[in-house]
């Protein structure tokens, strides 16, 4: 996988406004959020996508989901929206495999 802007703030060479952090993740708030509260969780692990997460990655990919609800709850989220966009057709922009958590407002679906 090539450098992202990700693996830098896992490195602390960019910073973030982190909301949560552990040895297998870190969660920070987006840069151009989304709606009033819109969290990034990403996996230290390095995955470009979805869909190159393989089996070994199985704990990870729950852990992830895990951090999600512990996120939510930590903001006071109890209505939200989770997202993993995967591939620039499906609107991801870096290839660090991440997940959205978004709330704060009602959400209408289809987005936009």
């Amino acid at each position: 996988m090539s450098e992202t802007i990700f693996s830098k703030i896992i490195r602390r060479e960019i910073p973030a406004d982190i909301v949560y952090e552990d040895e297998l993740c870190l969660a920070f708030n987006d840069i151009a959020p989304q709606a009033p509260v819109h969290i990034l969780v990403i996996p230290k692990k390095a995955i470009a996508k979805l869909s190159e997460a393989e089996s070994e990655d199985h704990a990870l990919m729950g852990h992830l989901l895990l951090t999600v609800k512990r996120v939510a709850e930590q903001v006071g989220l109890t209505d939200y929206r989770t997202v993993i966009n995967t591939g620039a057709e499906a609107g991801q922009t870096v290839f660090h495999m991440h997940l959205h958590i978004l709330g704060g407002r009602p959400l209408d679906w289809p987005p936009g």
